[in-house]
């Protein structure tokens, strides 16, 4: 997970709409939990436990009903401490409804089959991410035993985010959709599009439609403003032409923001883009791409 740049000031927090959103890509974490050895990296600003209390009111006001916790460190710490978070959120009335992408150890098949198994694991889970950019093996999601634990969550109903930092990823995104035509496979961050780089744009508009050209893959409209040093929009938008809104959804990736713990940085300036599309594609973009991948394990998943 990449530090924040310094980014331009925020845009004021304001809903634009009536419309509910969902909120994709949220983190929360707590040093007291999980090591969270990246962030040693990271702005000093980020280098301290972030709660739902920083970011709560400010989602409200952008129109957030929901809301997706995403890991940030491969641990069963960590994922057990956003379960309890999720759940402590919806029971206060907070957010309607806080559910997990969470972690499973996708190198032990056997221990994720356990885990599948486990109610206390799966509570509210509903995706699976490793940090592959921390991975010292470049070529972990391409592991034999790795596949073996994909096929198990594609069984399961449950997709997997793929949190692309390095270019690398694109392909193996690529690969892994091919592999397991049943799982659904997420590009968190549209695959951080080198923005102001322009052969570098080029690469990866041939790799994003590589990508949107398997039927099992979603992409995020997130931290886009810490992707590169040029128009955010431009990426976006050739996003929808590529997978279509059915196809993509939003989230803040706060507390990077951009800028540290303000959501005014990044989230509200790309909400407010995404708005400007039809109604159909707002719709789907800011929740119903989000309700349809990210189900729960439970009567809501059997009953399709």
């Amino acid at each position: 997970m990449p530090p924040a740049d310094p980014a331009p000031g925020p845009v004021p927090l304001s809903t634009g709409s009536a419309d509910p959103v969902t909120d994709a890509h949220l983190h929360l974490w707590d040093l007291d939990r999980s090591p969270y050895a990246w962030l040693a990296g990271a702005p000093e600003q980020l280098r301290r436990t972030v709660t739902f209390d920083d970011v709560g009111e400010d989602l409200s006001a952008l129109g957030v009903t929901r809301v997706i916790l995403v890991q940030a460190d491969d641990t069963a710490e960590d994922t057990a401490h956003l379960q309890r978070t999720a759940a402590a959120i919806e029971a206060d009335g907070r957010v309607p409804r806080a559910d997990v992408v969470g972690w499973l150890p996708l190198s032990d098949p056997d221990a994720v089959a356990e885990a599948l198994a486990d109610p206390a694991r799966t509570e509210r889970l509903v995706g699976v991410r490793h940090l592959v950019h921390d991975e010292p093996d470049p070529g972990f999601l391409d592991r034999t035993e790795v596949a073996r634990s994909l096929d198990l969550l594609a069984g399961a109903g449950l997709p997997l985010d793929v949190p692309d930092a390095f270019e690398r990823h694109m392909g193996q995104v690529v690969r892994v959709a091919a592999r397991h035509p049943g799982l659904t496979v997420v590009l968190d961050h549209l695959g951080k599009p080198p923005l102001g780089d322009a052969a570098a744009m080029d690469r990866w508009r041939e790799q994003a439609a590589a990508i949107a050209a398997m039927e099992n893959t979603v992409a995020k409209l997130s931290g886009l403003a810490t992707s590169g040093d040029g128009d955010f929009a431009e990426a976006a938008d050739h996003a929808l032409a590529l997978f279509g809104p059915e196809r993509l959804m939003i989230g803040s990736d706060w507390p990077i923001a951009p800028r540290a713990l303000d959501l005014g940085s990044g989230f509200a300036p790309l909400l407010a883009h995404v708005r400007t599309w039809s109604d159909y594609a707002v719709a789907a973009v800011t929740r119903g791409t989000a309700q349809r991948v990210y189900r729960r394990l439970d009567a809501e998943t059997a009953s399709g």
